[in-house]
């Protein structure tokens, strides 16, 4: 049924209208401990791409609420993130100096164009690639993400500065070869947090976990500090609202960009889509794909011209979303409305919490990003997908965590090539006909099967019952002819039964109706 006017220019009126005293002030608690959790990640993305650390917290505000409200998923929460920032910084360190203000003006512009790419790809439906990947690399694509954030913390929980490395593997030999480094009030203080979490998570699951253990954390820490003085705080700054950043409309500079802005622009969409699927396959949601990609695209044009720089999925701050009970977007825009109250008014307490318990209360997330469940029953009904959710999770380790959805999507892609190439062929004999029929549609992929069938029979006539044939494409309308002729030559024909018109039609084309070697049955 087609969405009234109003609905798709300003998606949020289909959800908005619903909400009530309770679901908005669940959604803004949630948005509360969201927020808390983006504030220093947020700080320290912006790092690693390279820009000052305000930048971060203007990328946590504008595009995420555009994001939110724009978007189609209940729990999927944009915003920096380690990738994005990764390839920022690859892309423009070259051509300017870090943190300059060049640097930040190619890094805005870089955005804003990858912005409109998404926003276009979402007007030429290009969301329905999240259709090619299937629900097992959905899942070895979680459960590899999470270990992978799992392990990017642990440097954090146990007191150690290292620096951050592109896969699981390499931060897992890291981690080894600086063992003796370990702080121990560090590690107890994350552990703690870990541990206080688990328990209120199984008491009271609908309480704002992150949120009470942090409190909880900084409270021990600022009340004995004998005992914690040495470990590692969130590192203190000074905020405001983002500024109006004005972009340079210079066509050169563009067109040097334009390379990065659609690679970075594809990595972003490919994230977001993976993570909003993997979310709404917890939450029983129906996503619009292209709602979701169009969102994205806007999100990125109009926060680049608030200073935030390019946004996408985060895994951590959607998986806190789902976990503490969001009921609509409204929690992702209430995670951004308090990034800007607190970034400004409350710097001074976020300097009070502790960097290991920000790192036990990630690794809580990480535990229920899992779907133990559905990893347990993808076992027992089919141990090829399992093979692929394994496969993808091992890439995901293997890999950096982008090229690991690439990965994904291609082997979404291989399977269903080779279950299509190989259609399902039942055949028996009835007198002097043989009959096979083929339970599939007939293209490249599967003509050189289906052409060694047809090759192995005996009958006198050979027909095709075509009543599950939806589509053929020209090489596979030319094999038919081709076998239609080798029969002739052997006093034999073929015959096609209870085919649909469109497949007729293009059998027909070829050679005319009237040449045609196949005959038609009903």
């Amino acid at each position: 049924m087609r969405r009234p006017a109003r609905q798709t220019l300003l998606p949020f009126l289909s959800w908005l209208s619903r909400q009530n005293r309770a679901s908005v002030g669940r959604d803004a608690m949630v948005g509360l401990s969201g927020a808390i959790l983006a504030l220093p990640q947020s700080i320290a993305y912006a790092l690693i791409a390279g820009l000052p650390p305000e930048y971060g917290l203007y990328a946590a505000i504008v595009p995420v609420i555009i994001a939110c409200l724009w978007g189609s998923s209940w729990h999927l929460i944009c915003g920096p993130t380690a990738a994005i920032s990764i390839v920022l910084y690859a892309s423009i360190s070259p051509l300017a100096v870090p943190a300059s203000s060049d640097y930040i003006t190619l890094i805005l512009l870089l955005t804003f164009m990858a912005g409109v790419f998404q926003w276009l790809m979402g007007m030429l439906r290009f969301g329905a690639l999240v259709n090619f990947v299937s629900h097992s690399v959905v899942l070895g694509f979680t459960l590899g993400a999470a270990i992978v954030i799992a392990l990017g913390q642990l440097p954090s929980l146990f007191g150690l500065d290292l620096p951050n490395q592109a896969t699981a593997l390499k931060t897992l030999l890291a981690l080894v070869e600086h063992a003796g480094e370990v702080d121990k009030p560090s590690v107890l203080l994350g552990l703690g947090t870990l541990c206080t979490g688990l328990v209120l998570k199984a008491v009271v699951p609908r309480w704002p976990t992150l949120l009470i253990t942090l409190a909880l954390s900084s409270l021990l820490v600022w009340l004995w500090p004998s005992a914690f003085a040495q470990v590692e705080r969130v590192s203190a700054f000074v905020g405001r609202l983002p500024p109006f950043s004005p972009l340079p409309l210079d066509l050169e500079l563009i067109l040097r960009l334009l390379p990065s802005a659609v690679a970075v622009g594809m990595l972003g969409l490919v994230t977001s889509l993976s993570i909003a699927r993997s979310l709404s396959a917890r939450s029983q949601q129906l996503i619009d794909a292209n709602q979701e990609v169009r969102g994205q695209g806007l999100s990125n044009m109009v926060g680049a011209l608030f200073s935030g720089y390019l946004s996408s999925g985060s895994f951590t701050r959607s998986a806190l979303s789902y976990e503490a009970g969001a009921g609509s977007p409204l929690a992702g825009v209430f995670s951004a409305l308090w990034v800007a109250l607190v970034a400004v008014f409350g710097a001074s307490l976020i300097a009070h919490i502790p960097i290991p318990a920000m790192a036990g209360g990630i690794l809580l997330i990480c535990w229920g990003l899992v779907d133990h469940r559905a990893i347990r029953a993808l076992l027992r009904v089919s141990r090829s997908e399992f093979l692929v959710m394994a496969l993808t999770c091992v890439a995901t380790l293997l890999l950096e965590l982008q090229t690991a959805i690439y990965a994904g999507v291609l082997a979404s892609l291989f399977f269903y090539l080779k279950r299509t190439s190989q259609p399902r062929v039942h055949q028996w004999i009835e007198g002097d006909e043989e009959i096979l029929r083929v339970g599939g549609s007939i293209f490249f992929g599967a003509n050189h099967y289906l052409q060694v069938r047809l090759q192995r029979t005996s009958g006198q006539r050979v027909v095709i019952d075509a009543r599950q044939i939806n589509f053929i494409d020209y090489s596979g309308v030319e094999m038919l002819h081709q076998e239609a002729r080798r029969l002739r030559r052997q006093d034999r024909s073929l015959t096609l039964r209870r085919a649909r018109p469109q497949v007729i039609e293009e059998l027909c084309k070829l050679e005319g109706a009237q040449r045609c070697p196949i005959l038609f049955e009903d």
